[in-house]
């Protein structure tokens, strides 16, 4: 669905307001805002990727989905990036599922006008190579992560880094979402958000969830939402306040 947008237009997405005028005005014809609804899917895995979206307000997840139903996140993106670039390299085809897990705007171009204008555009190549690195290193670091530390420390590292992304006070999402997001059972999450509300890290409600202590929760966090951190703020210094 498309809509006005937020005042800012499509530079509410970090990626495309760092780009010059110029190379800005390259793109902004072919861009158009839509709505996306939480729990919608933009392409289903071995599907040709038609559009790449630079997020605004709203997190999308690339999601593992195995024959049983199961699913895992194995990369997610914000308004710090844009999706389907590297899907899109060769094949054009969804590695696995694509789905908005919180209700929002974005800017999207279709995939081949992208890469039309990007291989006119050597300044547009360089940021859109930086946030490939970057997003590499993000999900390099995630399969350590996974293998080593404790759902727990996951959990809390995902709640700061989706804190970050959506810029307000509730996270407006559920149990079910981030079982889905970390691969693990809804009664996992359950148990371990009753133990960080206890300790008056979060706070529960029935639209989602508040941070209450970020520091607490860093600490509990692992040591990965760091070590992104500084990867993205060496390759994109306007990702500062991002994961």
């Amino acid at each position: 669905m498309l809509c006005a947008g937020p005042v800012q237009g499509h530079r509410a997405n970090k990626l495309l307001a760092a780009l010059e005028p110029e190379d800005f005005a390259c793109l902004k014809p072919h861009l158009e805002i839509v709505n996306l609804q939480q729990g919608q899917v933009l392409c289903e895995t071995g599907q040709p990727l038609p559009y790449a979206y630079f997020p605004h307000n709203i997190i999308i997840s690339l999601m593992a989905v195995m024959h049983d139903g199961r699913s895992a996140e194995m990369s997610v993106f914000g308004s710090e990036g844009v999706t389907g670039l590297t899907g899109a390299a060769v094949t054009n085809q969804a590695f696995g599922r694509y789905v908005v897990q919180i209700t929002g705007t974005a800017s999207r171009i279709k995939i081949a006008k992208m890469h039309e204008v990007v291989s006119t555009r050597p300044a547009i190549q360089r940021q859109m190579r930086h946030f490939m690195e970057a997003q590499m290193a993000r999900v390099l670091q995630n399969v350590a992560c996974n293998a080593i530390h404790s759902v727990e420390a996951r959990c809390a590292r995902l709640i700061l880094s989706t804190s970050h992304r959506v810029d307000q006070g509730m996270i407006p999402l559920t149990h079910e979402f981030w079982a889905e997001r970390l691969g693990t059972q809804r009664s996992t999450i359950s148990a371990i958000m009753k133990r960080f509300q206890a300790a008056g890290w979060v706070r529960q409600g029935r639209g989602g969830i508040t941070i209450t202590d970020p520091t607490a929760l860093r600490e509990v966090s692992c040591e990965c939402y760091q070590r992104v951190h500084d990867v993205f703020v060496r390759l994109l210094p306007y990702t500062a306040k991002e994961d």
